[in-house]
């Protein structure tokens, strides 16, 4: 499975920015974007934006679940108090990236099964490890942002944020 994460601010603007493959289930870390959709990540996350709003008033949870869905990509988000959202593309094993540029009619097929937990990015197990990686990148995020040298929607250039983002993502994707 292969995981686009970002931290859009308030004012819409990508704070932060961190691709990473799968480490649970026997997987290698290694992203499988292929280079066709790899660029497209960042605009199918932004486009889940006015969803997300929509949503963030009607539904007054912080975490949104699997929200959207672009072809074979799930788009999971949570949202900070103070409207800082994260964002995370996920795309199942197997899901094949030409059928996404081939697509007809945005239903695009998939060949290969798999059991994983990731293989269904609706499945309750999956939601719960996605909101567990939520849940410690904001803690990570609140300690990266009251530096006295970070201001609002800044970008969060940290290595350490970086880093700690990354284990997240080994421990719990």
């Amino acid at each position: 499975m292969s995981y686009y994460f970002a931290v859009i601010g308030t004012q819409d603007n990508p704070l932060f920015e961190y691709e990473f493959g799968t480490s649970k289930q026997g997987g290698d870390g290694q992203l499988r974007f292929s280079d066709q959709v790899r660029h497209l990540n960042q605009f199918v996350l932004h486009s889940s934006l006015d969803i997300v709003e929509e949503i963030q008033w009607t539904n007054g949870q912080l975490y949104l679940k699997a929200m959207d869905k672009f072809f074979n990509s799930y788009i999971s988000c949570f949202i900070t108090g103070g409207n800082v959202k994260f964002l995370l593309l996920h795309q199942p094993p197997g899901a094949n990236s030409s059928n996404v540029i081939g697509g007809v009619g945005g239903i695009a097929a998939t060949t290969t099964r798999s059991t994983s937990i990731g293989a269904n990015p609706t499945s309750p197990q999956t939601e719960e490890a996605v909101k567990n990686f939520f849940t410690e990148v904001y803690d990570n995020y609140v300690k990266a942002i009251m530096s006295p040298f970070y201001k609002a929607n800044m970008e969060i250039k940290s290595p350490v944020f970086r880093s700690r983002v990354a284990a997240a993502g080994r421990k719990y994707l």
